[in-house]
């Protein structure tokens, strides 16, 4: 009998958006197929790399631990963390390194997808329609005025390289710009002002293997709050409704757009792709997830019910799919 492979259900990381991996990891953990592999949950912080709940520390020489005297070695990361350095291409970089395989796309794709400004700016040379958009830097700040000048108001403000909402303001005045400008930087090092887009937010899963490609059923978002921010995507505060209330062509043109835009990047893995649907039947996107939420409650799960697919056979097919492409 073949030995069951140990899984690190990697969650945590260096930003604001800790929490959220952490139940984003909870979720996952009760997907995986307990049949086929072991499991552990590996929390990543500033401090402290350790597996849960025994607190054993991570060897990070091989990416190993110790449990009972015994070398725990992982055959595989389902990295779970929103934020750095899960997102961003830097926990991959150290997998690579040491040849361990992992459940998303690798360094370049995930740097690129993590940077909302170039990863806009790319798509756009390959006809994505996505917003008008300004990059600010804490050493070249752009005066209000400017900014307002080129975009308009309303604008949304978010750090560049965060999620989950965190530090995301919908500025109506000019007043209010460099406020929210300000609140941005304290959760990343650059800050994007984008046109607001009014319309209709729907997102997309979709993963490919080496025999087929699944494009999930799409998700329409919901909410009275000001916009999709933190407590409407985690406390409730929205209704989300799979399948989307659009017609048959825009979910066709959204669900090819979405395996158009996992090809452009270089995905792997699970990824989602969110969109905003003006009044006019007009497609733009807003961002690429490559670590999304996994949540019972989450979009990725919400879609795979609603595809008729079980979510465990699903997470085996993430797992031995990427099992041997990153070896170097």
């Amino acid at each position: 009998m073949a030995q069951m492979k140990n899984i690190a259900i990697v969650a945590g990381g260096y930003s604001s958006e800790s929490v959220v991996s952490l139940k984003s990891a909870e979720g996952i953990y009760s997907f995986i197929d307990k049949g086929k592999y072991n499991l552990y949950i590996v929390l990543i912080t500033k401090d402290k790399w350790v597996v849960q709940p025994n607190g054993e520390v991570i060897d990070k020489n091989d990416f190993s631990f110790t449990h009972n005297g015994e070398k725990v070695k992982f055959d595989f990361a389902y990295i779970t963390i929103h934020g750095t350095p899960g997102e961003n291409g830097l926990l991959q970089g150290y997998l690579d390194m040491l040849g361990v395989p992992y459940s998303c796309c690798g360094v370049a794709a995930a740097a690129l997808t993590f940077n909302k400004f170039y990863c806009v700016n790319y798509l756009r040379n390959f006809g994505v329609k996505t917003a008008q958009s300004v990059l600010v830097r804490k050493n070249a700040q752009r005066a209000p005025s400017s900014i307002i000048d080129e975009l308009g108001l309303p604008v949304f403000v978010k750090p560049n390289d965060g999620g989950s909402s965190f530090g995301t303001t919908k500025v109506h005045t000019a007043e209010e710009l460099q406020p929210a400008i300000d609140e941005a930087f304290k959760e990343g090092q650059e800050v994007m002002v984008e046109r607001f887009m009014p319309g209709t937010e729907v997102t997309c899963g979709c993963y490919k293997t080496k025999n087929r490609t699944v494009v999930f059923p799409i998700t329409e978002v919901v909410t009275k709050n000001e916009f999709f921010d933190y407590n409407a995507k985690y406390n409730l505060e929205s209704d989300e409704i799979t399948p989307a209330r659009i017609s048959q062509a825009l979910t066709d043109e959204i669900q090819a757009l979405t395996s158009k835009i996992y090809d452009l990047v270089g995905a792997q893995g699970i990824i989602r792709v969110d969109y905003i649907i003006s009044e006019a039947g007009i497609v733009r996107m807003l961002e690429v997830n490559t670590t999304p939420g996994m949540t019972a409650t989450s979009f990725i799960p919400q879609q795979v019910r609603a595809a008729g697919l079980d979510i465990k056979d699903v997470m085996t097919e993430i797992i031995e799919n990427n099992g041997n492409n990153r070896r170097i």
